[in-house]
């Protein structure tokens, strides 16, 4: 910001925002004006500091976001309109009609606009680069593989259908009466090339690929980003705040909804193009209920084996399918093992409720040791009956290795019940004690401190008698004489 004095009264108006104020200086007036920056006008970071740096930065997440959501509802609405084309077309409109050239219009004109806010988002990401490490080229920032990084987007996100555009005839059928071709699977004439239809099933495949634009925005909109504590703390603990670090808080706030979600959205996916790679041979498994019964039987990893895959593309998704299914078990055995797992005090309660059992045990136990030693003493004694002494020496045995059982099982409990300490619950023991100790210490040393205090003023004292004395015993003595 920039202050400036004037001497005369002024009425103009600098930058359209001013801070007046009149002071009395030698019976003259002085006019304060503080010119400030438009609103919205936004100073570049080596002209506004640091405020401006920290300004902008904020400007540009919030653009970062709102771009990435943007960009994600825009790839989903692409989709959309690809599984709408894929399951309209030939049923209620015919290859080549003007409605293919429309909806394929617009999945071509989605994917331009997704490609344009791809492109802003890397633009506002590498101006936060600059910002943050204070910078001033941008070209320092585009590094091989931020520039690796942004082409690969850019070429998941130009994937679209565009078999309509190449066909040959498309032209002559636009103005004309559509043909009847009941038997075509796909949005494709009869007469087209099988390579034409292996092509747009490829890329209506491959527009799923857009959905890696669901970690950025949940990323980006996600409380752990959002909240400044986490930020710090997780600064002060070198903690990076990626997808993966946001995937783990969610799975262990909400960790049934979160598979839930997944498992659904994956589930209904890969039936779709299951059914969309096999309904072109005309099988059983192009229907939309036996596929979603061949990818749940394969998800489980049951495989009845009553129904299976015909042509490559649903082989794929099938163990795609299967490699998924594995994962999100293994996630739900941990969940289900972590729910069920005994936290820190149902342990305690659980090992010493069991403690006490066993030490029972081992008190009857001992006893039955000294039992069967009397009954053996007195058999011995006897001398009468071997097969009774034999006896109770086999009963002896069996309780002695009982015994040590019960002793040994009752060592490894206290051993696990020790291993179970809290050590920050002991450490904050332990700064009590210390602060407590320190406490006491300082209150001893302050009694000590009075003590000697009490005792420099009871010798002053002691002293001051004894001058008195000394005074009163002389003038006693002048009397006298």
């Amino acid at each position: 910001m920039e202050m400036t004095a004037r001497l005369a009264h002024l009425d103009t108006k600098v930058d359209g925002r001013n801070c007046d104020g009149l002071v009395n200086h030698n019976g003259e007036t002085t006019e304060i004006r503080v010119p400030l920056s438009h609103t919205g006008k936004r100073l570049s970071p080596i002209e506004g500091g640091n405020l401006y740096r920290l300004r902008d930065r904020k400007f540009l997440l919030e653009d970062k976001k709102r771009l990435c959501a943007w960009a994600l509802g825009t790839a989903l609405l692409g989709i959309l309109l690809m599984v709408l084309h894929a399951e309209l077309c030939p049923v209620v409109y015919q290859p080549g009609s003007i409605y293919a050239l429309s909806i394929n219009g617009l999945i071509s004109f989605s994917t331009g606009c997704l490609l344009i806010l791809i492109i802003a988002f890397h633009y506002k990401d590498i101006r936060l680069f600059i910002i943050d490490h204070n910078q001033v080229d941008w070209r320092i920032a585009m590094t091989s593989n931020r520039v690796l990084g942004i082409s690969l987007e850019l070429i998941v996100c130009a994937i679209h259908p565009v078999a309509i555009y190449l066909r040959p005839d498309m032209g002559g059928r636009l103005g004309g009466k559509p043909e009847q071709n009941s038997s075509t699977p796909l949005c494709l004439s009869s007469s087209h090339k099988e390579v034409m239809l292996d092509v747009e099933l490829l890329l209506s495949a491959l527009m799923f690929l857009r959905l890696y634009l669901v970690h950025r925005a949940v990323l980006l909109h996600s409380k752990v980003l959002l909240s400044a504590s986490y930020r710090s703390i997780g600064s002060l603990n070198n903690i990076n705040f990626s997808f993966r670090f946001v995937l783990k808080v969610l799975m262990n706030k909400y960790p049934a909804r979160t598979l839930l979600v997944f498992i659904m959205f994956f589930w209904l996916s890969a039936a779709w193009m299951l059914r969309l790679c096999e309904r072109q041979k005309q099988v059983e498994t192009g229907g939309m209920d036996t596929a979603l019964w061949l990818i749940a039987i394969t998800f489980l990893t049951v495989g009845y084996g009553d129904v299976s895959p015909h042509t490559s593309c649903g082989k794929l998704v099938c163990l795609f399918t299967g490699v998924m299914g594995v994962a999100c078990t293994a996630m739900l055995v941990a969940v289900m093992t972590k729910k069920l797992a005994l936290n820190k005090g149902e342990k305690h309660v659980h090992f010493f409720m069991m403690d006490i059992q066993i030490s029972k045990r081992i008190r009857h136990a001992a006893a039955d040791v000294l039992r069967e030693c009397w009954l053996l003493h007195r058999t011995t004694q006897t001398k009468d009956n071997s097969g009774e002494h034999r006896h109770h020496q086999r009963c002896l045995l069996e309780a002695i290795r009982v015994f040590r059982h019960l002793r040994l099982k009752q060592r490894k409990i206290r051993d696990y019940a020790s291993e179970m300490v809290d050590l920050s619950k002991m450490q904050m023991i332990m700064c009590d004690l210390s602060a407590n100790w320190n406490s006491s210490y300082h209150e001893l040393e302050q009694r000590i401190i009075s003590m000697e205090q009490k005792l420099d003023e009871l010798g002053r004292s002691f002293q001051s008698t004894s001058e008195l004395l000394t005074q009163a015993l002389h003038r006693r003595r002048l009397d006298h004489r």
